[in-house]
């Protein structure tokens, strides 16, 4: 039997793996001293402001907190002073401040798991978190030279993460959030999408790879399958979050080899007060049914190993494993 890594590394590769990976289950992440001060800690029922001055609210009983980024609260008002405006945080600490992280690293079983670096609020995110979405969307058309330049500046600021990563542990796998649409579309056109984030994305994502990461996973719980292609480009190795609606057997066809996919179950759809164990089963059979097993990790759509409602996410992992004997015949 494959250990949870190799089992991981077959399929990405569409090698042999004997089993289903599970969610999450070969992702542990490594708690960085740098995520608390650039995004905050974000718990249910609070409110914070996160390190480049944006406040942030997590309601209790629903899936993740958001940007208040309206009125006074709006950091960037006018994307042509970004300069004046914006202000990174600081990444660089006190080699102390890394001990805990590097204890954390020392003690994981790395023959069976990835540690694993996470970034959250990626490019386009940390755009709209500045400025609000409505704002960033019309600065694409009307304020382009400064949208690029802002953008390269947050691009050259992500590389920095990386950097300090590697001054102290070696994670094998980096899990970076950035959510590119709604459940039915992207946010921007793919030509729009590619003139303004492809070449900063493939910066930070070759940046990590050159420092020593084995593996892009990246989120995007959302309709986005007309940019897999950019994703590719980019150096995804994994896209975690695709909804159904991207039409995932379509893209498993059309981009066998070049990328996994991650999901197929919705949060939106399943994580709900009501989840039954038999409307998880069924979503999952249909799944697999369209599916298949090539370049597929089957798993809910969040952003993390976890569920707004208990209980769901243990037994989604449960339910997959129901379906190895049938897809893995010994």
């Amino acid at each position: 039997m494959l250990t949870i890594k190799q089992n991981f590394i077959e399929t990405v590769k569409g090698g042999n793996p004997d089993r289903f990976v599970k969610q999450y289950e070969y992702q542990q992440w490594l708690d960085d001293p740098l995520f608390p001060i650039y995004f905050g800690i974000p718990i249910p029922g609070t409110e914070w402001t996160n390190g480049w001055g944006v406040k942030n609210k997590f309601p209790v009983g629903v899936p993740g907190g958001f940007p208040l980024c309206e009125g006074d609260d709006k950091v960037l008002k006018d994307v042509t002073e970004w300069k004046d405006v914006v202000k990174a945080p600081n990444l660089v600490l006190d080699p102390k401040e890394w001990e805990p992280c590097i204890k954390q690293f020392e003690e994981m079983d790395k023959n069976e798991y990835f540690p694993t670096a996470k970034v959250f609020c990626g490019m386009f995110e940390k755009c709209h978190y500045l400025m609000g979405m409505e704002d960033t969307m019309i600065n694409f058309y009307e304020e382009p030279e400064a949208m690029h330049d802002l953008i390269d500046f947050m691009a050259d600021w992500e590389c920095q993460i990386a950097d300090e990563h590697f001054k102290y542990v070696k994670p094998e796998i980096l899990f970076h959030h950035d959510d590119w649409g709604s459940q039915r579309s992207t946010f921007l056109s793919k030509e729009m999408f590619d003139e303004f984030f492809l070449d900063a994305y493939k910066k930070i994502y070759g940046h990590w790879k050159d420092l020593g990461i084995k593996y892009i996973v990246h989120h995007s719980d959302s309709y986005a399958a007309t940019l897999v292609p950019s994703m590719i480009e980019m150096g995804i190795d994994v896209w975690q979050g695709a909804v159904y609606e991207n039409n995932i057997p379509e893209l498993l066809a059309e981009y066998k080899g070049a990328i996994t996919i991650q999901g197929g179950l919705d949060n939106g759809k399943y994580d709900t007060p009501d989840w039954t164990e038999e409307k998880v089963r069924a979503g999952m059979k249909d799944h697999l049914e369209r599916c298949g097993k090539d370049y597929i990790i089957p798993a809910l759509t969040m952003g993390g190993p976890e569920t707004t409602y208990p209980g769901l996410y243990e037994f989604v992992s449960e339910v997959i494993a129901e379906f190895d004997p049938i897809y893995f015949p010994a």
